[in-house]
């Protein structure tokens, strides 16, 4: 394990507790050119979108890539900026325990310092159970740490909210008991996508012995109402990729109808597209 990536373990650990009470903001990217323009809009560190990079590679969401091709994926990204990167491994790519790890060790070797580990076992349910995620999650644990990376950043996304799982009485109560558990396993923070409701996160940011990571976009409140109740990790999923991708699909559209090029209009420079990219970097 090279000093580099200890040390960005370090830095992506540090800004989970930052002195300033900032949350820590992470614009989604799925390929090297996304990650390094987000870097340079000033990301203090990047996350990958499972959904973002599967739709590049011509996939879907959900387990539509191999471990490899995800790893792969990863290795460019890190190897396209110098801030601390955390991968998007959905499932674990795998339901046992070994699959995790297996997939923890891939990552790391990509260059990753972080990883999100989520506890459906597919798209809109079931959960796994807690001691059966619980186990899951320590085996992400173990594989870092044999990997000679101690301080991987493990973000246990929990789909409660995001699934409706259960009454929505009972969500609350649901995602406080895994979370315990999930602590306990080893997880470092606690990811809640599907609720941006600012009482029920500043409750659970309250109750929960984790650092709480809410997932953001149009409709839902400004990051600095989230800050304002404790909230230290912000992400957006697919969003920006989503973004891309209708930008995209507008300009064609209207390319091949009007044979104009209005929504072409606020596109990135071509020079600085391709120097963020052709910046050499050390490959870890």
């Amino acid at each position: 394990m090279e000093t580099a990536q200890r040390e960005l373990a370090d830095a992506l650990r540090a800004l989970h507790t930052p002195a300033d009470g900032r949350a820590l903001v992470l614009p989604n990217a799925w390929d090297a050119a996304s990650a390094a323009l987000i870097a340079q809009a000033g990301a203090r560190a990047i996350a990958t979108t499972s959904g973002g990079v599967a739709w590049s590679a011509g996939r879907s969401d959900g387990h539509g890539l191999t471990r490899e091709e995800m790893a792969e994926a990863v290795r460019r990204i890190a190897g396209a900026v110098d801030v601390p990167v955390s991968a998007d491994i959905e499932g674990g790519y795998g339901p046992g325990a070994e699959d995790v790890a297996a997939t923890v060790r891939a990552v790391i070797a990509a260059g990753a310092v972080g990883v999100n580990l989520e506890d459906s076992l597919a798209p809109g349910g079931p959960l796994y159970d807690v001691p059966a995620q619980s186990v899951r999650l320590s085996a992400a644990r173990s594989a870092a740490e044999e990997a000679g990376l101690p301080g991987l950043w493990i973000n246990a996304r929990t789909d409660v909210f995001l699934f409706g799982i259960g009454a929505p009485e009972d969500r609350v109560e649901n995602v406080l008991s895994r979370v315990a558990a999930y602590a306990d396993a080893g997880a470092d923070s606690l990811f809640v996508p599907g609720l941006v409701d600012v009482d029920t996160v500043a409750e659970l940011v309250r109750r929960s012995p984790l650092p709480v990571n809410v997932m953001t976009g149009p409709g839902a409140p400004p990051v600095k109402a989230f800050e304002a109740v404790g909230v230290r990790r912000v992400s957006v999923g697919t969003a920006l990729a989503q973004t891309a991708y209708g930008t995209v699909q507008r300009a064609a559209a209207e390319l091949l109808g009007a044979g104009t090029y209005d929504a072409m209009a606020g596109a990135a420079d071509f020079g600085t597209v391709n120097s963020a990219v052709t910046v050499k970097r050390p490959t870890r």
